[in-house]
């Protein structure tokens, strides 16, 4: 097969997968999805070891709209590969995880496999107008898994996911406009190479919006706790996974390279939002009772050290630190991802037991479910940022480029967002796995070997990023490094 076909191959093989679902028995949807996401994951874990870069590779370009210089571009590059990793991994591990679905599992796989398909292709596309479709396709993929498989007020939290989401990316969308009649073209390559003659602080500004929505970064992120706690376990492990990378993502592929200017002058916006979203985010998380608005805070919390790190590295401070503020970033992305859709997969074991994600009417769990009190434990020091664990290897890399790069104080400050994660994660194991025995507790089991299956490769991918980072540092640092000269340019 030729190269260039290869990742074109990749991003629509779920889609296909997807339209076949109707002509197999009712109970084989949900293995048939887990075997198009595992045949994925192998075929980007492929790309991953025949990339050579730095620079864009395995490029597809087909014409699309040539009366506006939009066409069909996807190409993969030290930025982009980790989250395509990613995406295929926490897809196939929702696929495991939902191997007893009795609701509807044809229509659950077929959405699933489709919004794999959206998510894939945001990270592979190379034109602003095929990024916004996927980005947009996104949005109505994950309201149709709430509102469909959700639990508790799912309709409105689904309604109110899709209403500010869908208007964030109308502000992507004008920012997106804008840089097509500055350069003339919506290619990502030719707008980067462009610069932009007014100084783009308004595109900037609608583009910022867009991705700050999706992020969600501090004030925008109020429709992501009732998100996160009516949707269905995997639907909440790709939202918190997989969604929420697009708007990081956005801004170290859109906002930093090709407005690098008005990036450069507005670098502490970026700078103070992400410190804000670091200390509200785990302030607010330690006063939560529900685990899955515990963790839906705390990705507010980790959110915020990738905006903080990418608006650090905008600032005049030394170029090695910004590269390493960009390399933690992505890392943080690709650590959040694995650590926290393992979390909300584990969430989903308890009320899958006991029908509650009240923390307070658990307790001693470890007695009678140890294996999920093992993983549980992992996960939570993953996600606080223990050595040995990806989150220590991504928040070293964000705090020695923020205090390096320019943002001493921010950078600082920061710090305290893992003091206070720590002391929440310590609180939730003593509250939930020690102690007397819950209201709750004798209603809860061990992991069955489905769910074993889908959140133990997520724990031991976080574990060896923590332990030997060098295959994920290698493949993101050269990109870095090209970012930083972009924005400095």
């Amino acid at each position: 097969m030729p190269e260039h076909t290869v990742l074109t191959l990749v991003v629509f093989w779920p889609l296909a997968a997807a339209l076949v679902l109707p002509a197999l028995p009712r109970r084989a949807a949900v293995a048939a999805w887990a075997a198009a996401s595992a045949a994925d994951l192998a075929a980007v874990l492929a790309l991953w070891t025949a990339y050579d870069g730095p620079g864009l590779a395995y490029q597809d370009r087909v014409r699309w709209i040539p009366s506006v210089g939009a066409g069909y571009h996807v190409g993969a590059d030290g930025l982009s590969l980790p989250l395509l990793a990613l995406t295929a991994l926490l897809f196939l591990c929702c696929a495991l995880y939902s191997l007893r679905t009795r609701t509807r599992p044809r229509a659950f796989a077929a959405l699933f496999l489709a919004l794999e398909t959206v998510c894939l292709g945001v990270f592979a596309a190379q034109d602003l107008l095929l990024f916004f479709v996927f980005f947009d396709l996104s949005i109505v993929g994950m309201y149709f898994v709430i509102a469909g498989w959700g639990h508790g007020d799912n309709a409105r939290s689904a309604l109110k996911f899709f209403l500010y989401t869908f208007t964030g990316s109308l502000a992507l969308l004008l920012g997106f406009i804008a840089l097509y009649l500055d350069a003339g073209t919506f290619d990502m390559a030719e707008i980067t190479r462009r610069p932009v003659a007014s100084g783009g602080g308004l595109a900037l500004l609608a583009i910022g919006i867009g991705l700050a929505v999706k992020t969600p970064v501090v004030p925008f992120h109020t429709w992501l706790p009732p998100a996160h706690t009516d949707a269905p376990a995997p639907g909440s492990a790709i939202l918190a996974g997989v969604l929420l990378k697009m708007g990081t993502y956005g801004i170290v592929r859109v906002a930093m390279p090709m407005l690098p200017d008005a990036w450069r002058r507005y670098a502490w916006v970026a700078v103070a939002l992400g410190l804000l979203g670091v200390l509200y985010g785990a302030l607010v998380a330690l006063a939560q009772r529900n685990v899955k608005r515990l963790i839906a805070y705390t990705s507010v919390n980790h959110m915020g050290y990738i905006v903080l790190a990418a608006g650090a590295a905008g600032l005049a401070g030394d170029a090695a630190a910004r590269r390493l503020a960009v390399s933690g970033a992505v890392t943080q992305m690709v650590a959040h991802g694995l650590v926290t859709g393992a979390l909300f997969l584990l969430a989903g074991v308890l009320h899958d037991r006991a029908g509650s994600y009240d923390l307070a009417r658990y307790g001693g769990v470890a007695r009678a479910a140890p294996r999920f009190a093992g993983l549980l434990a992992v996960a939570a020091f993953a996600s606080l940022g223990l050595p040995g664990l990806s989150g220590f290897i991504a928040e070293f890399q964000i705090f020695t480029g923020a205090i390096g790069g320019g943002a001493p104080v921010a950078g600082a400050l920061a710090v305290l967002g893992v003091l206070v994660t720590a002391g929440l994660f310590l609180g939730v194991l003593h509250r939930v796995l020690l102690g007397a025995p819950g209201e709750l507790t004798p209603r809860v089991t061990d992991v069955r070997r489905a769910e074993l299956a889908a959140v133990a490769p997520l724990l031991l991918a976080s574990a060896a990023i923590g332990v030997a980072p060098r295959f994920l540092l290698d493949l993101v640092e050269p990109a870095s490094a090209t970012l930083i000269a972009l924005v400095a340019r």
